[in-house]
């Protein structure tokens, strides 16, 4: 009889005990901590999840183990240390009541690209390309061949992906196959060159939507915190797409950030708004990710005959030029950059242009030269600096100028246009004199500005000896805009 009732006080508490086990939540990661993935090296490593209220879980990465107990809500977060590159895969270990193996883990460089269709243009339109990467001519050089480095790793995010919940820890992949099919090809050149460079790992995360504005990746409360936005109506649902792609990715440890978009807004006509739009994009972002100082580098948008188009507005040939002004402007803010793709586009009727390995090959200079401290490399193309008038002529100078100024096709210098007072602006001879540009016309007498690639369609041959186009610009009228943060 007593060995009866033991039997079944035993059974009781196993039964509770097993009913307690069922009742306790199991660790839970986001999606963006998976296998294969590459963590930022050089700075503390956030890794992040859910659990049951008061559990303990420990988090080991190869010498290093942290351990942390989640809150009331069942969160927690630990950092790792700082590590150096390691491109040997390694064990990702995070215990509570279950265990979770991530594999094949590498530690290097992670960056953030997002934007519209430019940036989510996939690799299967885009790999094939001249062999050295950096021509704007086709060839039969299949990158998708080509590309089996497992230094380089790709994620994918989605509007769904990341807001599930993940128990494959399967987002992150080599960049090859099936996987770099579908994957941006600017952001995939962007490694691949930065890689080669650097010579570490690198992981990219794209984060993009087709079509989207910028406000969608702007979280809403951004608007009401920028005086000049106060009273402008925000399209495009304000914060749907950073609520769903990038706040749950944050505070994954990234290096910085790409954005490749404006199409949108430039079909609403928009000039200075853009600006104070992308000044309340970066802001929020380096926010949400808490370091004011992460880098920006973005794509200025490419030729293309918005005045052919039927919109909102009514546009005309200066429509784009009006809007990469407003592109340009957002320079002012900190830790930015920009690239140029005035001769990016070998139909000016296309709004999705090819040639994305030079514009990641251009991001890539951006990075290595503003964040990785390669001071000498040349990343960009004229820039304009100041104009004196001289009699009939104009004097223009510029910064960028690299290892000299230089028409790219050897031909006369296209696209420059001088006006004088009554505003005029006519076809204009430009001759380069050292490191500077002498513009004039035989029907102005008294020139007061100049416009350089003033027109949608502009493809100017106006480089540097480096090979980096001159970027559009007007001496009248400019866009008056100061960042404040």
């Amino acid at each position: 009889m007593h060995c009866l009732k033991v039997r079944i006080l035993v059974c009781l508490l196993l039964a509770l005990l097993l009913v307690s086990l069922s009742g306790r939540a199991e660790v839970v990661l986001p999606k963006i901590l998976g296998h294969s993935m590459v963590l930022q090296r050089n700075q503390p490593v956030p890794v992040w999840g859910k659990a049951a209220a008061g559990e303990v879980v420990t988090v080991q990465f190869g010498s290093q183990l942290k351990k942390t107990t989640t809150d009331a809500a069942g969160n927690w977060k630990v950092w790792l240390n700082a590590m150096p590159a390691s491109p040997q895969g390694q064990t990702l270990l995070i215990s509570g009541t279950n265990t979770i193996r991530l594999n094949d883990i590498l530690v290097g460089e992670v960056w953030l690209c997002s934007g519209q269709s430019n940036m989510q243009y996939e690799m299967r339109k885009n790999s094939k390309v001249h062999k050295s990467d950096t021509s704007t001519v086709n060839s039969p050089v299949d990158e998708l061949e080509r590309a089996h480095n497992p230094a380089i790793r790709i994620f994918m995010a989605t509007q769904k992906n990341l807001l599930k919940p993940d128990t494959t820890h399967q987002g992150w992949s080599i960049a090859q196959d099936s996987a770099l099919r579908a994957f941006s090809a600017a952001g995939y050149f962007f490694a691949k060159n930065l890689q080669a460079r650097l010579q570490v790992p690198v992981g990219v995360i794209c984060s993009s939507v087709s079509g989207s504005r910028i406000e969608p990746w702007i979280p809403a409360d951004a608007f009401t915190q920028e005086p000049y936005l106060k009273s402008t109506k925000a399209e495009g649902d304000p914060g749907k797409f950073y609520q769903k792609m990038i706040a749950p990715l944050a505070p994954f440890a990234i290096k910085g950030w790409l954005w490749y978009q404006g199409e949108s807004n430039c079909f609403l006509g928009e000039t200075i708004s853009y600006t104070y739009k992308m000044q309340a994009l970066v802001n929020s972002w380096r926010k949400l990710w808490q370091n004011d100082k992460l880098p920006f580098y973005y794509v200025q948008i490419a030729p293309f005959y918005y005045s052919k188009s039927k919109g909102q507005v009514t546009y005309t040939p200066q429509t784009l030029p009006e809007f990469r002004e407003a592109q340009t402007a957002a320079l002012q803010i900190p830790h930015t950059g920009m690239i140029i793709t005035t001769d990016l586009n070998d139909d000016v009727n296309n709004l999705h242009p090819p040639f994305k390995w030079e514009v990641g090959r251009r991001l890539a200079l951006l990075a290595l030269a503003k964040t990785y401290g390669y001071k000498k490399l040349v990343y960009s193309g004229p820039t304009f600096k100041r104009m004196k008038t001289k009699g009939n002529l104009v004097e223009l100078e510029f910064d960028h100028i690299g290892s000299g100024l230089a028409s790219h096709d050897g031909k006369p210098l296209t696209y420059f246009t001088l006006a004088g007072a009554d505003g005029k602006f006519v076809a204009a001879d430009a001759i380069i004199k050292g490191n500077k540009v002498i513009v004039s016309s035989s029907s102005v007498s008294n020139p007061t500005n100049v416009r350089f690639g003033w027109v949608e369609d502009a493809q100017p041959n106006f480089y540097n000896k480096d090979g980096m186009p001159a970027a559009p610009f007007r001496t009248d009228n400019p866009l008056h805009y100061t960042y404040q943060p």
